[in-house]
């Protein structure tokens, strides 16, 4: 038995697969970082981050994350309600006064964390709005999404409002009346040693910077005012886009990762009590189809999946279905994704944690079929 609780020549058997992956052109490149017990296992950079194969992946490379950003926000919302600062059955509108009318102004932190809040799940808030500003953010998303059902009865994920609003929550209840950048630094990634963690890319680290090719899989432009390129937000210096807009590299991510399978410990930090950590990937959203999903499967060709969301992670559930955390993994695995490219997930009960960050966007079907078949791997690898 490897001491790492990996069989050695199915770990190969993993990077071969992403190796004939890059090779036909499925992806360009990854980093991927895998471990079981805390003890890495597998920490590599394969292929490469552009598609002339010009810029080599290296396990220090910085990947824009994309959703995964969401996961940051979620981890810091626990906290607060841990704290006393609000509740999980505290309404959103009580936290934030303009997000009012009936029935969104039903919806709680906890509709928030688990994307049943009532409201469309839509990219942008305002046809060809910036996206870089939290309170511009803000305001579009209330003066112009509004509730389509009661908040509890239907699971539509929500690409950007939740997350600006969460973060709006942290920042308005904050004591120390900090900003989203400063409460995201000193509460979660300085504590955690996540040093090439940011909302943007910071001058130092732009050489690290596998900037994203989107190949068509993004419906919207996502820009900045520092730039004037479709997606001028991701190669930015600052955003506050506490959605879509962070950047961090596989090591990195996976203390983030590591923290959650210390049950909200890290070392000697911790950032959350392992009982939040245990109710966060639980699933909270019972048979409910997420309907974004939903419709990947449909046009996919396959049953849609119940959307099994806990406390703001996406679980794998306790059907077999198709999932980027796996068929083989249990039902309480928990991680987040981001945008055709990005996954990390903890398997609680197997003791392994995967972080795959990869270069060359893959549309939503095809990104869940990689990664569900690369976690099948890693868990078959397993001793």
């Amino acid at each position: 038995m490897s001491s790492t609780g990996f069989a050695k020549d199915r770990l190969d058997r993993f990077q071969e697969v992403v190796e004939r992956d890059v090779a036909s052109g499925l992806y360009y490149g990854g980093a991927f970082r895998i471990a079981r017990g805390g003890e890495t296992a597998l920490d590599v950079a394969i292929g490469y981050g552009d598609s002339d194969r010009t810029i080599p992946v290296r396990t220090d490379s910085i990947f824009s994350i994309f959703s995964v950003t969401k996961a940051f926000i979620n981890v810091l919302v626990l906290r607060a309600v841990e704290l006393g600062i609000f509740g999980l059955t505290t309404k959103m509108a009580d936290l934030v006064p303009e997000f009012a009318g009936a029935p969104r102004d039903r919806a709680t932190i906890m509709h928030f964390l688990t994307h049943t809040t009532g409201m469309p799940g839509v990219w942008e808030a305002a046809p060809g709005a910036l996206q870089d500003r939290l309170d511009e953010a803000v305001a579009a998303v209330c003066a112009n999404i509004h509730g389509t059902s009661e908040p509890g009865t239907r699971c539509d994920y929500s690409p950007m409002a939740n997350h600006a609003l969460l973060a709006e929550a942290l920042r308005r209840t904050d004591p120390a009346g900090r900003s989203i950048h400063e409460i995201l630094r000193q509460d979660l990634f300085d504590p955690l040693g996540m040093r090439d963690t940011h909302l943007g890319i910071r001058p130092e680290t732009r050489h690290r910077h596998v900037v994203p090719d989107m190949r068509g899989t993004v419906p919207i432009k996502v820009r900045s005012r520092d730039n004037d390129d479709d997606y001028g937000l991701f190669t930015a210096e600052y955003n506050e886009c506490t959605w879509a807009g962070a950047s961090s590299t596989s090591a990195d991510l996976f203390r983030f990762a590591e923290m959650l399978r210390g049950e909200g410990r890290l070392g000697d930090v911790r950032i959350l009590s392992p009982r939040t950590v245990r109710i966060a990937r639980q699933v909270w959203t019972g048979d409910m189809p997420n309907e974004l999903y939903q419709a990947v499967a449909l046009r996919a060709g396959y049953a849609p999946p119940p959307a099994y969301i806990g406390l703001g992670f996406s679980v794998r559930g306790p059907r077999i279905v198709n999932h980027q955390f796996g068929t083989l993994t249990t039902a309480e695995a928990f991680g987040n994704y981001g945008a055709g490219s990005m996954v990390f997930w903890v398997d609680p009960e197997l003791d392994i944690t995967f972080v795959g960050m990869t270069a060359g966007l893959l549309s939503q079907a095809r990104n869940i079929e990689r990664f569900e078949r690369l976690a099948d791997i890693v868990v078959g690898a397993a001793l």
